[in-house]
């Protein structure tokens, strides 16, 4: 009987330790990351995110430990690791001179692909850009431009993609945008390392997410398993307040929106309204 081998990993960190001067930024990060998923880098601001993912793509030389992704070391084959990878830092790199399908074509001939204009067409396509793509990339909205930012670092189908950030001064909206176009990269097959300070991005997006906090990976683990580190939640009735949807959608008279006065036998929350009347269930507790 014999046995499949096990898939290396697309990104492996053992032990690295980096410092300026007196200021110790990384000290001793391990971690591995498996092909074609993605994965979360947690922390909050001087965690040493940017600083660790400048190693990985050879910006920055790390003082100890070592490193490898897509299979070779970012220190003895840097040339290597930067064919494997693109990098999409905290603000979209995009000409705003430009317009969306010229900064496509430009990268595609810097790369020097055949066929740029078909690449920038194909790219469109699949981030959704195909009708704004002859406009001025100063005239996208904050989301437009970061999908087309990534569109960009993707051509030459590199298989790992570092994104730092990638929300950072995007409103709501342009959030989702970029969400939606990282789940398609994992989908089709791409690597992704993403750093964050937002938790709930991580938990929409990460299939494991690491926590780095004072330069050393504090926990890794799936969502699951992450939740489990605490106690269960304690169930008590509360009062259920409106949330601001609720109130929002109320406001504008969506026709799914009910009125909160009017019960409903079959919904929980206004028969739990109606026996917290009757003194059937305890109301909230007063602090």
């Amino acid at each position: 009987m014999t046995t499949e081998p096990a898939l290396e990993p697309a990104i492996r960190v053992q032990g690295i330790e980096k410092s300026f001067k007196d200021l110790h930024v990384l000290r001793g990060v391990d971690f591995d990351v498996k092909a074609g998923s993605i994965f979360a880098l947690l922390g909050s601001n001087g965690a040493g995110k940017t600083t660790l993912v400048r190693i990985l793509s050879t910006l920055l030389k790390a003082d100890a430990g070592t490193a490898t992704v897509y299979g070779f070391d970012v220190a003895a084959k840097p040339g290597e690791v930067r064919e494997s990878i693109s990098l999409t830092g905290q603000f979209a790199a995009v000409d705003e001179v430009l317009t969306g399908r010229e900064n496509l074509v430009l990268v595609a001939r810097l790369r020097h692909l055949k066929g740029p204009g078909a690449i920038a067409d194909d790219l469109l396509a699949r981030f959704s850009l195909t009708e704004a793509g002859n406009r001025r990339a100063g005239t996208y909205s904050g989301g437009m431009r970061r999908r087309l930012d990534i569109a960009m670092s993707l051509i030459g189908n590199p298989p790992v993609i570092f994104l730092d950030e990638p929300t950072t001064g995007l409103d709501p909206e342009g959030r989702i945008e970029v969400w939606q176009t990282v789940q398609q990269l994992a989908g089709q097959g791409t690597t992704v390392l993403l750093t964050t300070q937002y938790l709930d991005e991580a938990e929409q997006l990460a299939d494991r997410i690491a926590i780095l906090h004072k330069g050393t990976i504090i926990q890794n683990g799936t969502l699951t398993e992450l939740r489990q580190l605490l106690p269960p939640a304690k169930v008590e009735y509360v009062e259920k307040q409106p949330s601001l949807e609720d109130v929002f959608l109320a406001l504008i008279g969506d026709p799914g929106v009910t009125d909160p006065s009017q019960s409903d036998p079959g919904n929980p929350d206004t028969s739990a309204a109606d026996d917290r009347a009757n003194g059937t269930v305890p109301a909230r507790k007063e602090a």
